[in-house]
């Protein structure tokens, strides 16, 4: 789950990590009022849940309130297009007026999962302002890094020998430590994926402000945390995903043109590769688990139709706690519920896989049933050439 960076500079604030002095918008009229409040030199910056905004004009500085207003009436009800929102962009709804910065030095400085050694990883650098894969790309040796053990948790040591690569004073030394230390004591407690601060810098008074922030929640954990699911902006989410979200399947919506409706992660994630070796590209990527119902089956499926994308539709399903016969069942009451004007590929094996097979044939409908992943292959290939 994602949060808007006003937001993470509230956590942010809470946890006794320094901040701008600022104020969330949702009108023009308000970003005046905000900017005059402040006073001086201000920063409206678009809030929406991607990155490269300001490359992409949504962080305007701006002298006075009615500059604010303008830059205001600018960004909100229009959609800002990032490389990371796609050519449609997002609609900005709220924007951040906050007080500007003089900026002497800017850091970057984050933390999140190292899978490869399964344990948090806190990375700071000199090149901040920067994404991190361009420093990675770029300056690799640029990047410092302290991998934590969860059992004994960051020690004061680790968080100054990481502030001290950065070529800092001593009083900024010893305020990035303290940063450091805050911000891993945040990710730990609310169970984030991902904090970072991108650029942490030192202003021409010598104090170190975060002038960015971004904070990623483990879905996992959020049952822990009413109050950060309270954050969750429903307008800056898939819709569909936010819907299969509500009937406990596993959704990602994806950029092809083949449905997928899969039990199993792993299952899910071959199906993928097999449609691009038959010359397609998934759609979504959808499990429904082994404890599917009808009714979660039918609800999957009307899902994977509601994508204008889609042109065709793969059912693969192996039978192990989840029943062909179940599974057929759902199927067919949503074909016939719903107007499918899309080809529907279904290969079925496992538990009761004569009884899911026969209850297909029987239907009326019209499937492609498929013996093998070969010939579903073929069957999607064929059914997306043919535009049926």
């Amino acid at each position: 789950m994602k949060i808007h960076e006003y937001q993470a500079k509230e956590l942010f604030s809470s946890f006794s990590i320094p901040v701008p002095a600022g104020k969330v918008a949702s009108s023009p009229s308000e970003a005046s009022e905000a900017a005059a409040s402040l006073s001086g030199r201000v920063v409206v910056k678009a809030q929406i849940y991607a990155g490269g905004r300001g490359k992409a004009g949504g962080v305007l500085v701006v002298d006075s309130p009615e500059a604010a207003r303008g830059a205001a009436e600018k960004l909100l009800a229009h959609p800002l297009v990032t490389h990371q929102t796609g050519p449609a962009g997002r609609m900005v709804n709220r924007v951040l007026v906050e007080r500007a910065t003089d900026v002497e030095t800017e850091i970057y400085l984050g933390i999140t999962i190292d899978r490869t050694r399964r344990l948090p990883v806190i990375m700071a650098s000199p090149a901040g302002g920067m994404e991190i894969e361009q420093i990675a790309s770029d300056s690799p040796e640029k990047i410092f890094k302290e991998w934590i053990s969860p059992e004994i948790g960051l020690r004061t040591f680790q968080a100054y020998r990481l502030a001290s690569k950065l070529g800092l004073g001593p009083s900024q030394t010893k305020q990035v430590t303290k940063i450091i230390s805050n911000l891993y004591r945040l990710f730990v407690e609310k169970d984030c994926m991902l904090v970072e601060i991108n650029p942490l810098v030192v202003d021409a008074d010598g104090s170190v402000i975060a002038l960015d922030a971004k904070v990623n929640f483990d879905d996992n954990g959020l049952f822990r945390h009413p109050e950060v699911e309270s954050m969750r902006d429903p307008n800056e989410e898939n819709q569909l995903e936010l819907e299969a979200k509500k009937n406990n399947l596993n959704y990602i919506k994806l950029d092809g043109n083949v449905g997928c409706l899969v039990n199993g992660a792993g299952l899910a994630m071959a199906t993928m590769d097999l449609i691009k070796l038959a010359g397609a590209a998934p759609a979504n990527f959808l499990d429904v688990g082994g404890s599917a119902n009808e009714e979660m089956i039918e609800k999957g499926f009307s899902l994977l139709l509601s994508d204008p994308d889609v042109r065709a539709v793969f059912i693969n399903i192996f039978g192990g706690i989840l029943r062909c016969d179940i599974l057929a069942r759902g199927i067919v009451a949503a074909v016939k519920r719903l107007e499918v004007d899309v080809p529907v590929v279904v290969r079925l094996e496992g538990t009761n896989v004569e009884q899911g097979r026969e209850i297909l044939a029987q239907s009326g409908l019209s499937f492609l049933r498929a013996s093998d992943l070969d010939e579903a292959a073929k069957l999607i290939a064929r059914a997306l050439k043919e535009g049926k």
